[in-house]
């Protein structure tokens, strides 16, 4: 799995639909299917109930969100920490300072 495919599922179970879905994701429709098939492939299960006119999470899917939706959030944490990291925000500065002995 990779975090596009969480974006992804994400995106679809938002929006209940595959078209709105890839629009709002910038990538083809039928691009956006494969790789919901792939992620429910490699899971093992489905996570959406579909056909023409209707797009609803299975049970599966529902469990499936609330973890995919965390793991999305860390994600974006530790993008954050890293940037901040860089910019030498994170770490440890000590400052020593040794007055001279007065008599």
């Amino acid at each position: 799995m990779e975090l596009r495919h969480f974006r992804y599922f994400v995106a679809v179970a938002s929006e209940l639909s595959f078209s709105r879905a890839a629009e709002k994701s910038l990538v083809a429709q039928p691009a956006l299917g494969t790789q919901i098939a792939d992620l429910e492939r490699e899971i093992g299960t489905s996570l959406f109930f579909r056909n023409k006119r209707v797009v609803r999470l299975t049970a599966a899917g529902t469990v499936f969100l609330e973890e995919a939706q965390a793991i999305l959030e860390a994600g974006e944490a530790a993008k954050l920490k890293a940037l901040r990291a860089s910019r030498g925000e994170f770490g440890e500065l000590s400052i020593g300072f040794f007055a001279a002995p007065t008599m």
